[in-house]
């Protein structure tokens, strides 16, 4: 029985082998293609998975980040508040000591107020508060920036109102009456407020970014000898029997007559000292656009950093308020943010001292505005046109392009050594470059492109850059590749000069799809969103066109208005909000599918016409950009902007204020209603550019300075009509600035040439006994070239140096802007060869002109070629 079994059972194995032996091969290709195909899903959905926790762990990363941020925010707004408290105690005790323990109030006593500006509590906050963060630290000390030397802070802050369309009455400037506190309590105050550069001073600490250590880093100054020609007040002289003063200018003798209240006393020796005001950046208007790309971000905290000629603006719209990073010499022109979304990276071109305004590298924390590094000293040629964290390590490299002839791209370990240690360098292109970015999450890969290419970079565990040209169809080849992104999937994404998408496969250097004709024209930025819409902006169409993740067919558009220029930035704002940033220099705010707004609205051409309105805070601007502007300086905004269809270069307020007169570059000057903006008429005085215009304090007369050598005086109707009186005849040389005097009679004016001459208005005589009008009382001083303002050209100054100068209502203080990007501030008269000033940075061009408010409150000062207009408050 159990043989049978045992041989029944065999048999079935025996027929099971069998019937596998004879198997279908079709059936077994069948099973093994379906094995396959399961396999390849699984791994695809692997593939997902992984890419999903990918994104999610940078979402968290954000959410961290954002909670890092608002807790340091809200700790600095801490400080301030307790910095507020303590300073009400300290200025009130005294007080109260003196009357017997009541908090009593005398009658003549000056309120001090809390001052609106918060930038200097800082310090404290950057040594106590923020030194928990996970920011990586290098060094246990925060370095002061270069900024200190040229201001009294390396940063600022300024909060202004609600905007408001009428203009408002400036409030009068606080008490200069000290404070009455002991010296112990002054101590804990001022390190609780001082400025960054006062701290470091407090506590004897000598920074290595200081100028002299950071001159010591340049090549000795050349030995070779001085030319033979004078200049300035190195070879002044005075007369004591004609009571003249002689100086140079370009070796030609400058005879200036003193005034008889001096004269006899007059010591050439004596050095008139600095005034006790002092000036604080309080707002800086207009964006820089036209040029530069991706420096339009919005961070953590609520701010939006861009920049604009040397000054990095973080701008709290909501807030109305901004503060300034005034660490940079020259033209900032790139701008990156580090992961953990606190720390800037800002490079800068070279400026017009080599030894001071050296292309290179600030790494600074937008908390507390302290300078963390500086990167690259003598290491950059021409400018950092591009600069980019590191993503996938936590940002500890640094990715650094040279525009200079070969483009040289740097990668820097910005955390080591004393100022950043460089990795590697290699020449990146022949062309232009316009974009160079860390991969966001492919550690050590770099992405490339400008003209006539694109390329990826690979940086090996041995410093070495390896580097792959992106592969196009030679038919789809573009002239530029202008922008470049990176998609959720870890693929790239391209926007070219012929208004099409390419998109790379993540990790490859070939197209694996391409989108023609998205714009007509470049597309200049790509703005991937947190939920995975890719949004491109068309710098020539000024459209916007936001596509879905999958970038299909489905997509939303909407054009900009025409006058606010191309899209040149795309960056997420606040919520579903975008910033857009302008090819004229604007930054608007908006979604897709409704209208965008603008926030910041500035001059996109070269500016030298500036005035202040005579009875309110406003003042108005013209530029080549062929704009008239007018402005509220209490509201930091624009009233009314009129496209006056030709190039401005000069403009002046009537004594009332009704109207507003604008000189242009072809020898018209048009007239302005300031109220209604209307058009009231147009003249021309020959076919050169109107280099000044002012109007006699009276309203009465007006003169016009032409480029070709005259000043022509008009009548001036209750109607504003104007009516020629004639032309004064007698400079050799184009008119730079006319003073009226007092008696509304007598004209001076300088040339181009460094002439001094005056004239008698009403019959258009010069007045050839120039010392008989060395007492006459001025109504302005604009003339750079006078007695008074002897003291405002250096020991070698070359006669064109000095491009403006001003005084305020009541003759106390003189202000300058020069041709080194710096705005002085002098006692006046600066009648002495020796004059010590207050100096400035934050212009990155030729300062053109300067104007004080009406009250005195404030100086406004516009940068020719950079096209900023800067706000600074006098205390």
């Amino acid at each position: 029985m159990e043989s049978d079994s045992s041989k029944n059972g065999g048999n079935v194995q025996m027929e099971l082998k069998l019937e596998k032996s004879y198997m279908d091969p079709q059936l077994e290709r069948d099973v093994s293609e379906a094995w396959h195909e399961m396999m390849e899903t699984e791994s695809r959905g692997v593939a997902n998975r992984v890419v999903d926790l990918e994104r999610r762990v940078l979402e968290q990363g954000d959410e961290l980040v954002c909670l890092k941020a608002t807790l340091a925010e809200a700790l600095r707004r801490i400080n301030i508040l307790e910095g507020s408290r303590l300073a009400h105690q300290i200025v009130t005790t005294p007080v109260q000591a003196r009357n017997g323990g009541h908090a009593t109030t005398p009658t003549n006593a000056p309120v001090l107020k809390r001052p609106t500006s918060y930038s200097a509590s800082r310090t404290d906050l950057n040594r106590k508060s923020y030194a928990g963060s996970s920011l990586p630290q290098r060094r246990a000390i925060h370095y002061q920036s270069t900024g200190s030397l040229h201001s009294d802070s390396q940063s600022s802050s300024s909060v202004s109102p609600v905007p408001s369309p009428s203009p408002r009455a400036t409030p009068q400037p606080l008490s200069k009456r000290p404070p009455l506190v002991s010296p112990s309590q002054t101590t804990t105050l001022h390190k609780r407020w001082s400025s960054t550069g006062d701290f470091n001073q407090h506590i004897n600490m000598q920074s290595k970014f200081s100028t002299k250590s950071f001159l010591n880093l340049y090549m000795k100054p050349s030995t070779t000898s001085s030319s033979n020609i004078k200049h300035g007040t190195r070879d002044v002289s005075y007369n004591e029997d004609d009571q003249t003063l002689k100086m140079y200018l370009r070796g030609r003798p400058v005879i200036l007559h003193a005034p008889t209240d001096i004269a006899d006393s007059f010591d050439l020796t004596k050095v008139s000292t600095a005034p006790s005001e002092r000036l604080k950046l309080d707002w800086a208007y207009g964006y820089r656009g036209r040029d530069c790309r991706s420096n339009l971000y919005l961070l953590p905290t609520g701010e939006m950093v861009y920049f604009v000629a040397a000054v990095v603006v973080l701008y709290n719209v909501e807030e109305q308020n901004q503060r300034h990073y005034l660490g940079h010499t020259d033209d900032v022109k790139s701008l990156a943010i580090h992961p953990n979304k606190l720390l800037v990276a800002t490079g800068q071109c070279a400026g017009h001292d080599k030894r001071d305004a050296r292309p290179h590298i600030r790494i600074w924390n937008s908390v507390s505005l302290h300078t963390q590094a500086i990167i690259g000293v003598n290491e950059f040629n021409v400018s950092v046109c591009c600069i980019s964290f590191s993503k996938a390590d936590g940002g500890s490299l640094l990715l650094a392009v040279d525009e200079a002839q070969d483009h040289m791209i740097s990668v820097w370990d910005w955390q080591k050594g004393e100022n950043g240690h460089k990795i590697t360098e290699t020449k990146c292109s022949v062309d232009t470059v316009v974009a160079a970015e860390f991969h966001p999450l492919d550690r050590n890969n770099i992405v490339t492109c400008g003209k006539n290419h694109i390329a990826f970079w690979t940086l090996d565990a041995g410093g070495t850059l390896y580097k792959r040209m992106g592969i196009f169809e030679s038919r789809d080849k573009p002239k530029f590749v202008l922008s470049v992104a990176f998609l959720q999937s870890g693929d790239v994404i391209t926007g070219d000069s012929n208004g099409n998408l390419a998109i790379w496969g993540r990790g490859t250097n070939t197209v694996q799809k391409f989108i023609k004709n998205v714009h007509e024209g470049g597309i200049f930025s790509i703005c991937v969103t947190k939920d995975g819409s890719v949004i491109t902006g068309g710098g020539k169409d000024g459209k916007l066109v936001q596509f879905d993740p999958n970038l299909s067919k489905n997509r939303e558009e909407i054009t900009i208005e025409k006058h606010f220029g191309g899209v040149r930035v795309v960056s997420e704002g606040r919520g579903s909000q975008l910033l857009l940033g302008t090819t004229r220099n604007c930054i608007l705010v908006g979604t897709v599918g409704l209208a965008f707004q603008p926030i910041v609205l500035g001059h996109a051409d070269e500016l030298w016409a500036l005035a202040a309105h005579p009875s309110v805070p406003q003042f108005a601007t013209a530029g080549q950009d062929k704009l008239l502007q007018m402005w509220d300086s209490m509201s930091h905004s624009i009233l009314w902007s009129k496209d006056i269809g030709e190039q401005a270069h000069s403009i002046a307020f009537s004594s009332d204020g009704c109207v507003v007169v604008v000189g242009c570059l072809d020898g018209q000057w048009l007239v302005f209603d300031t109220q209604s903006r209307e058009f009231l008429g147009k003249y021309k005085d020959g076919d050169e550019p109107i280099q000044t215009i002012t109007f006699s304090p009276d309203g009465n007369l007006l003169a016009v300075g032409s480029r070709d050598n005259n000043i022509y005086i008009y009548q001036v109707s209750e109607q504003y009509r104007f009516s020629r009186i004639g032309k004064c005849l007698g400079h050799s040389s184009f008119i730079t600035h006319i003073d009226w005097a007092e008696d509304n009679q007598s004209l001076r004016s300088n040339s181009g040439d460094y002439e001094l001459l005056y004239w008698n208005a009403t019959t258009c005589r010069q007045i050839v006994q120039s010392s008989t009008m060395k007492d006459i009382k001025w109504a302005t001083n604009t003339c750079t070239l006078s007695f008074g303002t002897v003291g405002i050209w250096p020991e070698n100054a070359d006669g064109t140096d000095v491009n403006a100068c001003c005084t305020n209502s009541v003759d106390t203080l003189m202000a300058t802007g020069d041709d080194f990007g710096k705005i002085k501030l002098y006692s006046y008269p600066v009648s002495q060869p020796k004059s010590l000033n207050h100096v400035y940075g934050g212009h990155s061009s030729h300062v053109t002109n300067v104007t004080f408010i009406h009250d005195d409150s404030r100086l406004v000062s516009v940068g020719g070629k950079d096209t900023s207009v800067l706000q600074w408050t006098v205390s």
